[in-house]
C-alpha cells in the first residue's frame, strides 16, 4: 500500500499530473454525483468521493454527520497544506499505492493527524503508516533526520506539536554526540599569518582528500537547516563539551551561507545593503548575531578573515552592540593573525569622515593590548608590522584627519615599545600623509612628524630624510642631528672594538711565550736557587785551594772533577759551544 524512498522532482511532478488529470476526467467524463465534492488547495482543484474520505477522516467524518450537505470545498483553509501532500491522502483514499520520501512524510503525518485519520476511526489508517515509515526509515538516519527537518519548516506548528520536530532533533543530536564529525571537519589551524583558504602550499594527501570530500558530499549539512531548527542542535553540543572546533567549524559553515550576502561586480557593500528586503536584513543580522553569542571563546578556532567579515556585516546591517564589541574582542586576542586587506573596514553611514573606519581598528587594537602579554614578543612584532602598513595604506585618504592619523600611530609606536624593530615604517607612513595632505601648514607637519622616532631609523632612511622637501626643516635638522650622534657613537665603538682587540692579542701572545706573570716568578725563584747553590760550591773550592797553598802540594785532580760537577748542574758538559751553557755565555760576555 505505500512504499517509501527518495522521490524526484520529475516523477513527483508527472505523478501529480497524473492524478489531477484522472480527478478532472473523473469530474468531466462522468456525471457528478452526491457523493463527489471538489476541493481546492492552493487553487487546484481535487474531485474526491466524499464517503470514502469520512471513512478514512475522522473530521470529515464529524462535519458531514452534523450536515450532510457541508461543503467541504475549503477544507483545508485552517491547515498550510501543499497539492502535492493532500495527492498522497486523496490517493491513499482511493486506494492506490503511496510512494513516499524524506521531503514528504513529516507533512503527510501532520495533514493524516489535522484529518484525524487514526486507528480510532478506521484500522490501518494513513497516520499509523506514515508513522511508521517515519520511525523505521528517517530517525535511525542521520541524512533522512536531517531531510525530515528541513521539511517541517512550513508547517513547524503542526510539527512540533505532533512531536515529529523534537524527534528529529533528538535523532540529529544523539548521532552527533556519537560522532562530531558529523558537525563538520574542524579548520586547519592557521599558520605563518595565512588562512588554510588562502594557503596555496597546503596540499593534503591524495587519498585522504578524496574520501574527505566523498564523506562530505554523502552527508547532509546542518547548515541547511533554518535558523530556529539550527540553533537547538548546537545549544545541545555546547551543554554535552563536544569539543569546540567542531561545534566552530560547524558555525563558521553556517553563518557563510546565511549571514553574508554576495556582491555584484561594480556594485559597493552600501548599495547592496540598501537593495536589500527589511525581511532578509533582519535575518542576516539574526544569524550574525547568534553565532556569535554561540561561537566558542579559544583563540584560533575560528580564521581571523571569517572573524573580520562577520564584523564588516554586522557594522553594515546594525546588529547590536554586544555583537560588534563581541566580534571586537575576539578579532583583538588573535590580531597577529590579521592581514591588512582584513582592517581595511569601510565606513558606515553618508557622514562618514574617512574611507575607512578608523575607530574600530582602534578599538580592535586596545582589546589586543589586554590580551597580550609582554612575553609574546613574535605576536608583538607581527602586529606592530600590520599596523604600520596599516597606516600606510590609509595615508592616502584625503579626508583623514591629523589628530586620527596621529592618535593611532602613538598606538602603534606604543605596540613596538620593547622591540628592537626601526621606525622605517612609521617614517614611510608619515611621507606619504604628508605627500597627499600638502595643504597642511609648518606646525601641522611637525605634529605628524612627531610619530617618528628618529634613534629607530635606519641609515636608508637617514638618507631618504635628509633630501625630503615635504619635511618640515626642523624635522630635517633633527635627523641630520641624530645620524651625526649615531655616526659618532659608531666611529667609538669601532675605536673600543679595535683597541680592545689590540689587548687580547698582546696578552695571547705573552701567554704562548710564557711571560706571563706566574711563569716569570717561578724562573727567578729557579734561578736564585742555583746561584746559592753555585756560591756554595765555589766556597768550597775556594777552601781546598787555600788549604793546597799552605801545604804546597800540587792541586790534584779532584778539583778538575769537581768542576765537571758543576757544569753537569748547570747543562754544561757537552761542547764548550752549547748555547745553553751559563758559563760560556758569561765568558761570551766579557769577551
Amino acid at each position: 500500500m505505500a512504499s517509501f524512498g527518495k522521490k524526484s522532482e520529475s516523477s513527483a511532478s508527472s505523478s501529480f499530473s497524473s492524478f489531477s488529470s484522472y480527478s478532472r476526467l473523473t469530474m468531466s467524463g462522468c456525471p457528478s454525483g452526491d457523493g463527489e465534492v471538489q476541493i481546492h488547495v492552493r487553487g487546484i482543484p481535487f474531485a474526491v468521493d466524499r464517503n470514502l474520505l469520512a471513512s478514512k477522516s475522522s473530521r470529515v467524518a464529524a462535519l458531514l454527520k452534523e450536515n450532510p450537505f457541508q461543503d467541504l470545498s475549503y477544507l483545508l483553509r485552517d491547515f498550510p497544506a501543499d497539492p502535492e501532500t493532500f495527492e498522497h491522502v486523496v490517493r491513499f483514499c482511493h486506494g492506490f499505492e503511496l510512494k513516499l520520501s524524506t521531503d514528504n512524510i513529516v507533512p503527510l503525518c501532520c495533514l493524516a493527524h489535522y484529518l484525524g485519520m487514526t486507528e480510532s476511526h478506521s484500522i490501518d489508517n494513513l497516520l499509523k503508516k506514515a508513522l511508521a515509515l517515519f520511525t523505521e526509515r528517517v530517525l535511525p538516519s542521520w541524512n533522512e533526520s536531517v531531510k525530515a527537518l528541513r521539511s517541517s519548516e512550513n508547517i513547524r506548528k503542526q510539527a512540533m506539536h505532533l512531536g515529529l520536530v523534537d524527534a528529529c532533533l533528538e535523532s540529529i543530536i544523539g548521532k552527533a554526540l556519537a560522532d562530531p564529525h558529523l558537525l563538520g571537519h574542524s579548520i586547519r589551524p592557521r599558520t605563518s599569518g595565512v588562512d588554510i583558504e588562502d594557503d596555496k602550499n597546503y596540499k593534503p594527501h591524495t587519498r585522504r582528500r578524496l574520501f574527505v570530500n566523498l564523506d562530505r558530499e554523502s552527508e547532509e549539512s546542518l547548515s541547511t537547516l533554518p535558523l530556529h531548527l539550527y540553533t537547538p542542535i548546537i545549544d545541545a553540543m555546547v551543554k554535552n563539551n563536544v569539543p569546540s572546533h567542531y561545534v566552530a567549524a560547524s558555525l563558521s559553515e553556517y553563518v557563510k551561507k546565511w549571514g553574508f550576502f554576495r556582491r555584484d561586480a561594480g556594485v559597493g557593500e552600501n548599495s547592496m545593503s540598501m537593495s536589500m528586503s527589511i525581511y532578509k536584513r533582519n535575518a542576516q543580522r539574526e544569524v550574525i548575531e547568534t553565532v556569535e553569542g554561540i561561537l566558542p571563546r579559544e583563540r584560533g578556532l575560528v580564521p581571523c578573515s571569517l572573524l573580520f567579515d562577520m564584523l564588516r556585516f554586522a557594522l553594515l546591517l546594525e546588529a547590536s552592540s554586544d555583537c560588534r564589541n563581541g566580534l571586537e574582542i575576539r578579532i583583538g586576542a588573535q590580531l597577529d593573525q590579521a592581514t591588512v586587506e582584513d582592517l581595511l573596514i569601510p565606513s558606515q553611514g553618508y557622514a562618514k569622515e574617512s574611507q575607512y573606519d578608523i575607530e574600530c581598528v582602534r578599538r580592535i587594537l586596545k582589546n589586543f593590548y589586554g590580551n597580550n602579554t609582554c612575553l609574546d614578543i613574535p605576536g608583538i612584532i607581527k602586529v606592530t608590522e600590520l599596523m604600520e602598513e596599516f597606516l600606510v595604506a590609509v595615508a592616502s585618504d584625503i579626508d583623514l584627519k591629523i589628530t586620527t592619523f596621529v592618535s593611532l600611530a602613538e598606538m602603534t609606536a606604543a605596540v613596538s615599545q620593547g622591540t628592537r624593530r626601526n621606525s622605517d615604517g612609521m617614517y614611510r607612513a608619515v611621507d606619504i600623509y604628508l605627500d597627499k595632505h600638502k595643504h597642511l601648514t609648518e606646525v601641522e607637519r611637525e605634529e605628524v612628524c612627531q610619530v617618528i622616532d628618529y634613534q629607530r631609523m635606519s641609515q636608508g632612511a637617514f638618507e631618504h630624510a635628509a633630501r625630503n622637501e615635504r619635511l618640515p626643516l626642523r624635522v630635517v635638522v633633527q635627523v641630520l642631528f641624530v645620524a651625526q650622534l649615531q655616526l659618532r657613537d659608531t666611529i667609538t665603538r669601532k675605536d673600543e672594538e679595535e683597541e680592545e682587540e689590540e689587548k687580547e692579542g698582546e696578552e695571547e701572545g705573552r701567554a704562548e711565550l710564557g711571560y706571563s706573570e706566574g711563569g716569570v716568578k717561578r724562573e727567578m725563584q729557579r734561578m736564585g736557587s742555583k746561584v746559592m747553590e753555585l756560591e756554595r760550591e765555589c766556597h768550597v773550592i775556594r777552601k781546598e785551594i787555600e788549604k793546597g797553598k799552605s801545604t804546597g802540594e800540587k792541586p790534584k785532580k779532584e778539583g778538575v772533577s769537581m768542576w765537571k760537577a758543576m757544569k753537569r748542574k748547570f747543562g754544561c758538559m757537552g761542547s764548550t759551544h752549547n748555547p745553553n751553557c751559563q758559563v760560556n755565555k758569561k765568558m761570551a760576555h766579557r769577551r
